[in-house]
């Protein structure tokens, strides 16, 4: 996979909080921005941080999938800027551009697009007073739909496409493993398939009532027993996927979903996934018909994700909101940027 070529789009107008380097991070204020061809203008108001923006900072992320500088932000929502049409209308755009020739995208796969290129990584992120954004990807939304449900379009559009894949049926029994957003995401989406039971194995104990308010059955930091019929592994840590291939019965599927570490290798017991005859699924991202049914939901009043926030800042107080990302105490779900 080949990154885009050219540099990240321009910045937008007044501030942007820009990773320049691995550990330089700064808010800058950046000259005018405006729309090139296909292009509309956005500004921002809602921007989510989550692991893969500490990655970003840290320059933990393996390099195919990021161009420095850039500036954060790929969860976000914002309205249309004034002069454009549907001005001042609540919007979600899709981060992932894909090419719309290469033999992926022709097949819908547009998360594995032969060229990566995506808002926040290879491109200038939503952490900014103006955004200019393909108009093909922007999704105008319901007007009944908040802006605290719609900025996590994007990590929802990520489980779904995930839970979707993994055969999910009515009835089942589905183990979580992770207690972060997207850990709740799956447990709230889970619903949707009507499952019999969905148990949480979490990291933190104080992450046990965002549990319960999600939907899950129990939480455990400790451990749960075996026997499930599809796992999500979604703490994106070695020792969660290792734990995640011990948790499915005989014939179940385990979703990995979380992101370890670039590098980082996961032991297996080879004989014990053939014996078990084990489903093992990886699923990167999101496609646009992922990312559409997401907005289908938010806009019937389906899918109300707002009560997985629970931190938000100022843009100007990027740091105290990156702090709490890194280990805020208590219970802690979506961080988030106030833009403006």
């Amino acid at each position: 996979m080949s990154a885009a070529a050219g540099t990240p789009a321009g910045r937008g107008s007044g501030n942007t909080l820009i990773v320049a380097s691995p550990g330089q991070v700064r808010l800058e204020g950046s000259g005018p921005i405006t729309a090139g061809t296909g292009q509309v203008l956005v500004e921002p108001d809602l921007v989510g941080l989550c692991g893969t923006d500490l990655e970003i900072i840290d320059g933990t992320i393996d390099p195919a999938y990021i161009r420095y500088p850039v500036v954060l932000g790929h969860e976000w929502t914002g309205t249309v800027a004034p002069g454009s049409p549907l001005a001042g209308r609540r919007v979600v755009v899709e981060g992932v551009i894909g090419c719309g020739h290469c033999p992926r995208c022709a097949a819908a796969q547009t998360n594995l697009c032969d060229t990566y290129d995506e808002i926040g990584f290879t491109r200038d992120g939503a952490a900014a007073s103006l955004i200019a954004v393909p108009g093909h990807l922007m999704h105008p939304l319901a007007e009944s739909v908040r802006a605290d449900d719609a900025v996590l379009t994007e990590p929802a559009a990520v489980v779904y496409r995930a839970l979707a894949r993994a055969g999910v049926t009515p009835g089942c029994r589905a183990l979580v493993i992770g207690d972060g957003t997207v850990a709740l995401l799956a447990v709230m989406l889970l619903a949707l398939w009507s499952p019999a039971e969905v148990a949480v194995l979490g990291r933190r104990a104080e992450q046990e009532s965002l549990a319960a308010a999600a939907g899950a059955a129990s939480f455990s930091v400790t451990d749960v027993p075996s026997g499930f019929d599809v796992v999500v592994e979604a703490a994106g840590a070695t020792s969660a996927v290792e734990s995640a291939l011990t948790k499915a019965r005989r014939g179940g599927t385990v979703m990995l979903l979380g992101l370890p570490p670039h590098g980082q290798t996961v032991a297996m017991a080879g004989d014990d996934t053939v014996n078990n005859d084990l489903t093992i699924l990886g699923s990167f991202s999101y496609t646009s018909a992922a990312w559409r049914s997401v907005v289908t939901l938010l806009d019937s009043g389906r899918f109300r994700p707002a009560s997985l926030i629970t931190h938000r800042y100022p843009l100007a107080e990027w740091e105290r909101a990156i702090s709490a990302l890194r280990g805020a105490r208590g219970p802690r779900g979506k961080v988030l940027l106030e833009i403006g």
